[in-house]
């Protein structure tokens, strides 16, 4: 058995949930349910970010203190990935102690390294990104991030040389031994890179942000949110208060990001972990925006679609669905109520849904609740070969993190299954009598079993309803799940709710 550790980003909880998160902790959730799937011990950290200037400033304009907002808000995303299934294990707050003694002890090992220097900064601050920008970041005098005039900061801090490690970055990155997926943003990093790395501002004087973790040793300044940030990823599994869980997790197989916050993912944290000699991340996969009308959708922006409105309308698997179905590797999906309800009914309630309903009305009408029994000499060899192929299409894509052409194998398999029991027509008077109809039958079944196991890191609720009517045994491993013939007569099956049921009144948002 292998481990497998992925993450999310640790979203900032200055405001409620929207749907870019739910897109990331939907990718994170459909790798880690794979990677159960095939056997692997998985540890999946999805944590919430909660210190820095926007969290103190929204307290302020909100009249309250900033770690009762942290309270409310981090709890809304604990409902939200509960509400859309996200099967992580472990979380960490930010404020939470714990953390804030690895973010000191992380801090002391880049004093230790002398890669810590006190210096004045004057320049450029977006407090959107909590990042120091220049001039050639600016899109018409802007941060193109947030559509926002960056503030101008005059302040003493303490640098972290980043400068320093601007050579083996580009080495670890251009080798893999730091792989970004996809490519392209790999070649985005790499020309950062090239244009220079500067040393990176990571504390702020509390006299302007008194909301973060103490400067170990130096009682007027707090660690900058970023430093502070990626330091979640390890003190989620134990570093610096439990030694034994963190070497047994780290170092991260994966980290899932969007796009916006790449560059920090992929040089300043890199660096960290080699100032501190701890092993480095393996892979970075880094997706694209969720946009309404072509423009990124974020609290900021306050173009927001109320995820808990998409819920409640369509349920969580349809949700899931969309935002890995519709989304191409990397890149931004532009969110439409008319598409989403388009895609729930052409491809969940009648494609989906009504293939299972037809396989198994027509199972229970000649054979009740049995199985008939397995005929290796009457399967035609072409449908294994199909199968065998769909399952090798879905797991490469999904090893690429492509969730779109993973999903698009499984529906080939379902559009195959339709063609098929179209094609054989196993209903009518005389079905009885004829001699195919078992393997027929049995046929329909057993697709309906493999086409459950590849959408079931996609939608698992789905999984859950239809294992209670066609017996799944994912028990059996990885490699037996994969070969024809698993589903074995002498087990019942019980036909039960239509899967997914038709809407009214939707969309027009």
């Amino acid at each position: 058995m292998s481990k497998f550790y992925l993450t999310t980003s640790a979203p900032y909880v200055n405001a409620k949930p929207h749907l870019g998160h739910f897109m990331e902790f939907v990718e994170a959730d459909v790798i880690a349910r794979y990677h159960r799937i095939k056997g692997d011990e998985v540890c999946f950290l999805s944590s919430t970010d909660e210190n820095g200037s926007k969290m103190y400033h929204t307290a302020q304009k909100l009249g309250g203190n900033p770690q009762q907002i942290c309270d409310e808000n981090s709890a809304y995303f604990r409902e939200t990935k509960d509400a859309l299934d996200i099967s992580m294990d472990k979380t960490i707050r930010t404020t939470d102690p714990r953390h804030q003694q690895a973010v000191q002890k992380l801090w002391l090992k880049f004093v230790e390294k002398g890669d810590i220097e006190k210096s004045k900064y004057e320049g450029l601050y977006c407090e959107g990104c909590e990042a120091f920008i220049t001039e050639k970041d600016l899109v018409d005098g802007k941060c193109p991030e947030h559509q926002r005039e960056p503030q101008f900061i005059s302040e003493e801090n303490y640098f972290f040389k980043l400068s320093r490690y601007s050579e083996q970055l580009q080495k670890l990155i251009q080798n893999d031994t730091i792989q970004i997926i996809p490519a392209f943003r790999k070649n985005e990093i790499l020309n950062v890179i090239k244009s220079g790395l500067q040393d990176v501002c990571f504390s702020r004087p509390k006299a302007s942000l008194p909301w973060g973790v103490d400067v170990p040793n130096d009682p007027d300044y707090v660690i900058y949110v970023w430093c502070d940030a990626l330091i979640n990823y390890l003190s989620g599994i134990g570093y610096g208060w439990d030694e034994t869980e963190f070497q047994k997790w780290w170092p991260a197989d994966l980290h899932v990001i969007g796009k916006g916050i790449s560059r920090f993912h992929a040089l300043v944290w890199p660096a960290m972990l080699l100032s501190a000699d701890l092993p480095l991340f393996k892979q970075l996969f880094v997706h694209g925006y969720v946009t309404l009308d072509g423009q990124k959708m974020s609290k900021s922006l306050g173009n927001v679609v109320d995820p808990y409105e998409l819920l409640k309308k369509y349920g969580s698997d349809a949700t899931r669905f969309y935002l890995t179905f519709e989304t191409p590797l990397g890149e931004d999906i532009d969110f439409t109520w008319d598409r989403m309800d388009k895609l729930y009914h052409s491809e969940l309630v009648n494609n989906l849904g009504n293939f299972f309903n037809r396989v198994l009305s027509i199972s229970e009408k000649y054979y009740g609740e049995n199985i008939p029994e397995f005929n290796s000499q009457t399967t035609d060899p072409s449908i294994q070969k199909l199968v065998a192929g769909v399952w090798d299409k879905w797991e490469k894509y999904l090893e690429a993190y492509d969730f779109k052409r993973a999903l698009e194998a499984a529906w080939e398999l379902l559009n195959f299954s339709n063609k098929y029991i179209n094609e054989k027509k196993p209903w009518g008077a005389n079905r009885e009598a004829q001699a195919d109809l078992p393997g027929v039958i049995y046929n329909l079944l057993e697709l309906a079993r493999f086409i459950v196991i590849l959408i079931r890191p996609f939608l698992p609720r789905t999984y859950d309803k239809v294992d209670k009517q066609i017996p799944i045994d994912l028990s059996v491993g990885y490699n037996e799940l994969k070969k024809w013939g698993g589903l074995k007569s002498g087990r019942k099956i019980k036909r039960g709710e239509f899967l997914f049921e038709k809407k009214s009144q939707v969309g027009g948002k």
